[in-house]
């Protein structure tokens, strides 16, 4: 990649002469926005944004006849902060290159390739906190990693996210990652409704995300049993791949968990455009601030097949 260079006419000199017949390389179709479905969205107006735990209160004792109550107390526990990262990228161009260059659209077409490099970042950005979710050092509030056999309670204890044992995606392990999902507790012990809501995974696993899901029997056997993911609805958000996961057996069910994964949009993407007195060179850039992050792991369940 060239960094720090100046599209002058010897960039592409083919431009300079008539005859052309296409210029390719350059402009593709592109994906849809994939990242949305990862995260949830907010904006900011500050540097960074924190997330704070406050624990709530345990069961309650049984409280002996004339004795008296016994009283509580709420902690504060793990903190998460979003630092808003700034993203730039620019191009500059000669005054002569723009003068001869015979081709308007390939000048054109500039200002939509720096948009599709910014959406590019974008979601590379963003599926990088999947990607690097089960890595140990890439630790959120808690101190661990986002998927983790021992997330820390600030009241003591610990729990999970993901399958002890890392397995690859089929029915009988997304079944077991469903109940697991289904016995969470909050801080202090206590159940809450925590249920999947979108199973993510990786283009390699697509066909056989579907075959599990979509099909009406038990998928993969010859029993005439019912498909209880599908008869259930048990992942109401469905199947959504993501073409920026890096790992190939890696899969991911999100849930309702509020304050899970976040997204925060600082400063939205600008677009800019000067010319230098001096040199009369042309100048374009793109800017913009945001931040992904996570507050409560149990906002992300999945596992790592090997």
């Amino acid at each position: 990649m060239a960094v720090g260079g100046i599209i002058n006419t010897g960039t592409h000199p083919k431009a300079l002469w008539p005859g052309i017949k296409a210029w390719w390389g350059r402009t593709y179709a592109e994906h849809p926005e994939e990242w949305p479905m990862l995260f949830e969205q907010d904006t900011s107006h500050q540097n960074y944004e924190e997330d704070v735990q406050i624990t709530g209160f345990g069961l309650a004792p049984v409280k002996p006849e004339s004795g008296g109550t016994i009283y509580t107390s709420e902690l504060q526990g793990f903190i998460s902060r979003y630092v808003h990262l700034t993203y730039s990228l620019g191009y500059i161009v000669t005054q002569e290159e723009l003068e001869d260059d015979l081709y308007e659209k390939v000048s054109k077409r500039r200002a939509a390739s720096l948009a599709f490099s910014f959406r590019q970042t974008k979601e590379n950005v963003a599926a990088n906190i999947y990607n690097n979710a089960f890595t140990t050092g890439f630790n959120g509030g808690d101190g661990v990693s986002l998927l983790n056999v021992a997330h820390p309670n600030t009241s003591g204890g610990s729990f999970s996210n993901m399958l002890a044992v890392g397995a690859d995606l089929s029915e009988a392990s997304l079944e077991d990652l469903i109940i697991q999902i289904m016995g969470t507790a909050d801080d202090v012990g206590n159940l809450i409704n925590i249920m999947p809501q979108r199973l993510i995974v990786p283009r390699q696993e697509w066909f056989n995300a579907n075959r599990i899901m979509k099909s009406v029997f038990q998928p993969g056997t010859a029993n005439n049993d019912i498909n209880v993911i599908k008869a259930t609805g048990a992942i109401p958000g469905g199947i959504h791949v993501n073409h920026y996961l890096t790992s190939p057996h890696a899969w991911f069910l999100r849930t309702n968990c509020p304050d899970g994964l976040k997204s925060y949009t600082r400063v939205p993407i600008s677009f800019e455009q000067d010319n230098d007195f001096d040199t009369d060179n042309a100048k374009a850039k793109s800017r913009e601030r945001y931040s992904f992050f996570w507050t409560d792991p149990r906002g992300l369940f999945g596992s790592n097949g090997p």
